[in-house]
């Protein structure tokens, strides 16, 4: 456990693939005759100098990683891709203090898509394309993640995802570096597609990368200040909900389904109660907005679909400021917040797997009360759900609350108001972005809030990107004895 070379070298590498990610939007700043080229390349430079030399002075020839270097791995990746990702921010036009800078990189990385910038509009191209590209590579990074390592460390009940006898990896994908690849390609091509319907549903080129790589990542950044009002188009709207409800859903599914396993996504517990859950809040909050605001039902159904799919599955796009719908507006969307999408897919939030198996362990409870010597078995997609796993989820949806609870009390201390600090607190745990209120609401921006307060959300992100548990084991003791 000691020895952290393998650690460090993997570090150096990811720190080599952000160097050459700056060169991307320098050489959009280039085309566009933007001085901030330069600024990428200083930045890339020195990403790739610092990333080299841990690359080098740690190298080793086998390189194995044991659970408890991997817990360390996946809290100091996201870190230090966050700290070298907040150095343009600091340096080009943006002219960002680093704690700003640090804020819109780590919501950027965590596909949280909170920010503190203003006037987007006058931002360079450069600058734009880097924080889509942060949560581009912050999506497909996280599936990886939920599919490939949270299963192994027994994170939230992510076991569940790599059981035994509906193993998704050694159905379709014998290794998981075959299943990585995979991954990767599937992402781009989604990704591509996406931006291609973006186009000719009327967006510039520049726009349609630009919404491609926030869209399918759920992250949610747009180059406009008023979102995806600034396009006003249903057809730009209907290409977004398509998308955020695919980057939604277990990317490993579309992998069965790619591997003639089609029946998988029929199956699925999750996805079932997911398009449930999706369509029973959108059209109650049709009939909702239909009545206080006096709109007719078409444009009631387009503002509630766009903006409850939004939400729900953690992007954070507005078409509306829904801070203005009223009492069950800000109930509907404080709570669908916490919700978020699938296991392995790119959202946020508690997940639909975990609801479903409290929701499960509650009836099996309430049954035991009248019948105290039956025995009741938990299931999820066909297969049984040990007690350890149950606990497991137990154990995550309460120090997810209690995370929630401790960052909005925090919070409060900056004087903030009660809508404020809980929106906030709960769009950050949930990677969400907007919050409610008229200071951080979907109209506005983090910008105003104290630094105190932005170094707490950027901390609240990052942990509630990473399951919680895999931030907070490092905290004790014991994982830190040989």
């Amino acid at each position: 456990m000691r020895d952290f070379r393998s650690i460090i070298n993997i570090l150096g590498i990811l720190l080599c693939i952000e160097s050459a990610a700056m060169i991307i939007p320098m050489f959009y700043d280039l085309y566009y005759g933007n001085n901030d080229w330069i600024h990428f390349f200083y930045s890339s430079l020195i990403t790739f100098i610092i990333g080299s030399v841990l690359f080098i002075s740690f190298r080793k020839k086998n390189i194995k990683l044991g659970i408890r270097q991997a817990f360390v791995l996946t809290i100091s990746s996201w870190m230090i891709i966050s700290i070298f990702g907040a150095i343009p921010f600091v340096y080009s036009s943006s002219s960002l203090s680093y704690t700003d800078a640090f804020f819109e990189s780590v919501s950027g990385i965590t596909t949280t898509g909170a920010t503190v910038i203003s006037n987007l509009n006058s931002l360079t191209e450069g600058i734009l394309i880097w924080r889509s590209l942060l949560q581009w590579f912050g999506g497909i990074g996280i599936i990886v993640l939920a599919m490939a390592i949270l299963p192994t460390l027994q994170i939230g009940g992510m076991q569940l995802l790599h059981m035994e006898h509906d193993d998704p990896y050694e159905k379709t994908i014998p290794k998981v570096n075959r299943f990585v690849l995979e991954l990767f390609i599937l992402y781009i091509i989604l990704s591509i597609i996406c931006g291609i319907l973006y186009f000719f549903s009327g967006m510039s080129v520049f726009d349609s990368v630009i919404h491609a790589m926030t869209t399918i990542s759920t992250g949610g950044f747009s180059n406009y200040d008023q979102s995806f009002a600034n396009f006003n188009s249903y057809k730009i709207e209907i290409v977004a909900v398509i998308f955020m409800i695919i980057g939604s859903l277990p990317f490993v599914l579309y992998l069965q389904f790619l591997h003639n396993q089609k029946k998988f996504f029929i199956k699925d517990d999750q996805v079932k109660l997911f398009f449930i859950i999706i369509t029973a809040v959108i059209v109650v909050t049709t009939l909702w907005i239909r009545e206080t605001k006096s709109l007719d039902l078409i444009l009631s159904f387009r503002i509630s679909l766009f903006n409850i799919t939004s939400i729900l599955t953690g992007t954070g796009y507005s078409s509306s400021n829904f801070s203005n719908w009223g009492s069950y507006g800000l109930v509907i969307m404080m709570i669908i917040m916490f919700i978020g999408g699938c296991a392995g897919s790119t959202t946020g939030g508690i997940k639909i797997f975990r609801l479903q198996i409290l929701f499960r362990g509650a009836i099996a409870q309430i049954k035991k009360l009248t019948q105290p010597h039956a025995v009741f078995v938990m299931r999820f997609n066909g297969n049984t759900v040990n007690e350890n796993t149950y606990n497991s989820v137990m154990g995550f949806f309460f120090m997810y609350i209690f995370l929630f609870i401790t960052s909005a009390i925090s919070l409060s201390f900056f004087n903030m108001d009660f809508i404020t600090a809980f929106s906030a607190s709960a769009s950050a745990i949930s990677n969400v972005g907007p919050g409610l209120g008229e200071i951080i609401g979907p109209a506005s921006n983090y910008f105003s809030l104290n630094d105190g307060a932005k170094w707490i959300l950027s901390i609240t992100m990052i942990i509630g990107r990473l399951e919680i548990f895999t931030v907070l084991v490092l905290l004790s003791i014991n994982f830190w004895k040989n």
